[in-house]
C-alpha cells in the first residue's frame, strides 16, 4: 500500500500530508499525480470544503527530486511539465479552497505548492526558497503567475533571480505567508482558518477563485516550452551534478 499522500478528514476538512520524509517530502512525479487525484476526489465530494496540504516529519517540502529530472528530448520534457501543470491547473482552479500548513523547507517545487494555495500559514522555524537556478532551471509549477499575485512583480524578481534562503519573518514580511505560528502550530492554525472558511457561502468563493485564475493557461504553455529546452542544457546537467556532488555549480549559459 502506497502511504506516500496521508488523508484525513477533520469534520469537512480534507488534510493531505506528503509523507516522504526521507526525501525530506521532495515531489516526485508520481507524488504530483497522487496530490491531483486527490484533490480531484476532494473537489467531487460534498462531504469536502476545504483542504490543508502539509507534510510530515517537521518538512513542508524541500522541492522536487533532483534524481527524477530525466529528460531526453523535448517531447519528454514537455509531457512531464504538463502533468504537473494538471496538479496547478486543479489547485488554482477547482471551487474548493487550500490552505498550506509550512513546517520546515519549503523550497523550490515545495514553494510553488505553497504558492499555489490560497492561504499560507507558516510555523516561526520554517524556510523558505525558490531554489531553481541552483539546477540551472527557471521557476516553474505556476510560480510566475502565483508569487508575483502574493507580493507584486519586483519582490517576485528578487525572489526568483537570486534564489536566497528566507526565514520565516522574512516571508512574512515579503507577503509569502498569511499567518505566522510557533513551532509545531501550523496545522492546528490552518485547520482552524479551514473552519471559517467553512461558514463563508461555497459558491462565491468558487467563482472568485476562477476569476483570479484567468490567465494561468496562457503562462503554463509558455513555461512548458522553455523549461523543456532547459532540461536538455549544459547548464541544467552541470546543475544536477554540482547539487548531487554538494560542490559550487560552474554555470556557462548554455
Amino acid at each position: 500500500m502506497d502511504n506516500s499522500l496521508l488523508k484525513e478528514m477533520r469534520g469537512r476538512t480534507l488534510i493531505l500530508s506528503i509523507n516522504v520524509p526521507e526525501r525530506r517530502n521532495s515531489v516526485s512525479p508520481a507524488m504530483r499525480g497522487l496530490l491531483y487525484e486527490a484533490l480531484v476526489q476532494a473537489d467531487e465530494d460534498p462531504q469536502v470544503r476545504s483542504v490543508v496540504l502539509t507534510g510530515v516529519g517537521g518538512v513542508f517540502c524541500a522541492g522536487g527530486d533532483i534524481t527524477d529530472m530525466n529528460v531526453s528530448d523535448l517531447s519528454s520534457g514537455r509531457a512531464r511539465m504538463r502533468r504537473s501543470h494538471r496538479l496547478i491547473r486543479q489547485m488554482l482552479g477547482m471551487g474548493k479552497p487550500i490552505i498550506c500548513a509550512v513546517e520546515g523547507w519549503a523550497a523550490g517545487a515545495g514553494l510553488s505548492l505553497a504558492m499555489a494555495c490560497d492561504s499560507v500559514v507558516s510555523s516561526d522555524r520554517a524556510r523558505f526558497a525558490a531554489s531553481f537556478g541552483q539546477v540551472g532551471l527557471m521557476a516553474d509549477m505556476g510560480l510566475l503567475f502565483t508569487l508575483p499575485q502574493r507580493v507584486g512583480i519586483g519582490r517576485a524578481k528578487q525572489i526568483i533571480f537570486y534564489g536566497e534562503k528566507w526565514n520565516a519573518a522574512d516571508a512574512e514580511r515579503l507577503g509569502l505567508i498569511d499567518h505566522l505560528v510557533a513551532e509545531g502550530q501550523a496545522l492546528e492554525f490552518a485547520l482552524g482558518r479551514a473552519q471559517v472558511l467553512e461558514r463563508q457561502a461555497p459558491l462565491p468563493l468558487a467563482l472568485s477563485k476562477a476569476v483570479l485564475a484567468q490567465g494561468l493557461d496562457a503562462l503554463l504553455e509558455r513555461e512548458c516550452e522553455l523549461q523543456s529546452q532547459l532540461f536538455l542544457s549544459a547548464d541544467h546537467a552541470e546543475g544536477k551534478a554540482a547539487f548531487i556532488s554538494k560542490r559550487p555549480a560552474q554555470f556557462k549559459g548554455a
